[in-house]
């Protein structure tokens, strides 16, 4: 059995991520301007102090960014309270060295300005690592409140009922095939009640998946009809539990299920440059609605949860075209490591 992260345990923020980096250039940017207003008698003296106090800060800004980009992998794998030490300590040394140059370049060097840029600095990046550090612990509880949503969201009654009618049916006619269904079943609903939080190998979410596909192709038969595109796919590579079967069974439930003739699931997924792409596209039948009411209920779960793992790196974009409705999951390949490492 899977035990859940603890609520208390804290990390550095990804400074790969791409959502980390946005927030810490944002905060600083947002301190320098207060810093220059409140400094400042006026709008426009505060608005002509931003031009001479920029190249110093945006180079020290920079640099410091990119440094932690380049260490984030080291930050990672040390102590957390080492690790705050360590980016207060180079926000501090870049900026005291960077305005130490500036200074000798063009004039005598003031070393009390050098000793305030350095204090102002590191006092600035343990701002933002507190920023980082209260939305993570407040985040934790967002998960488990993911969870909730997740089981309210997953656990449909229909599929319940339509699988057990299923089972049923075939007891006489085929009892190894209906001990096969209920123990398709019993995998899905052992995975609905897992931990949200967890990462899984996505082998173990395409398992599932064909699992589910299973019970359904028995009930649907001829008219379900699925085309996997999967080549190639990393199948080593940690995806959030419940993000593959949740949009097959949107696709089946409303491009398949309500139509005499059936459709059509394609299903692919690929390792781009840098990110996991799981793609799932279904027919529509002739333009037919293809988002009726309640079914983005489990693709808005997806993306938050996405959201709550990889922050801006990790999305979910749907799309309608030529009949056909497309769900498309992105997730960053580091990342995925990443945090299946802290988990």
């Amino acid at each position: 059995m899977d035990s859940p992260p603890s609520h208390d345990v804290v990390t550095l923020p990804d400074f790969r991520n791409l959502g980390v980096l946005l927030r810490i250039l944002v905060i600083a940017e947002a301190a320098n301007l207060v810093a220059l207003a409140a400094h400042s008698p006026d709008v426009i003296e505060a608005l002509k102090g931003i031009g001479g106090a920029a190249l110093p800060f945006e180079l020290a800004l920079l640099a410091i960014v990119l440094l932690l980009f380049l260490f984030s992998p080291l930050l990672a794998r040390i102590p957390y309270r080492r690790g705050v030490g360590a980016v207060v300590a180079v926000a501090a040394i870049v900026a005291g060295g960077l305005d130490l140059a500036f200074h000798a370049w063009v004039s005598v060097v003031p070393w009390g300005a050098v000793l305030k840029s350095a204090a102002i600095a590191g006092l600035l990046a343990g701002v933002i690592l507190g920023y980082f550090n209260w939305r993570q612990r407040v985040l934790s509880p967002a998960l488990a409140k993911a969870r909730l949503i997740a089981l309210q969201s997953r656990i449909r009654p229909h599929f319940l009922f339509n699988s057990l009618n299923t089972a049923v049916s075939l007891v006489r006619q085929d009892p190894r095939l209906a001990e096969q269904v209920l123990l398709d079943m019993s995998d899905l609903f052992r995975a609905l009640l897992k931990d949200s939080r967890s990462l899984v190998p996505l082998a173990d979410e395409i398992r599932l998946a064909e699992a589910y596909l299973q019970i359904e192709q028995l009930r649907l038969g001829e008219r379900l009809r699925v085309h996997w595109d999967r080549e190639g796919a990393p199948v080593s590579v940690n995806v959030p539990i419940l993000v593959l079967q949740p949009l097959l069974e949107n696709a089946v439930r409303y491009g398949v299920e309500p139509f005499s003739a059936g459709g059509d699931v394609h299903v692919s997924i690929r390792a781009g440059v840098s990110e996991l792409v799981i793609e799932v596209t279904n027919s529509t039948c002739g333009g037919e609605s293809p988002v009726p009411s309640g079914n983005r209920i489990a693709l808005a779960n997806i993306e938050e949860r996405l959201g709550l793992y990889f922050d801006a790196e990790g999305t979910l974009h749907i799309s309608a075209r030529d009949n056909l409705f497309v769900v498309k999951v992105c997730v960053p390949l580091r990342g995925a490591r990443a945090v299946a490492q802290v988990a």
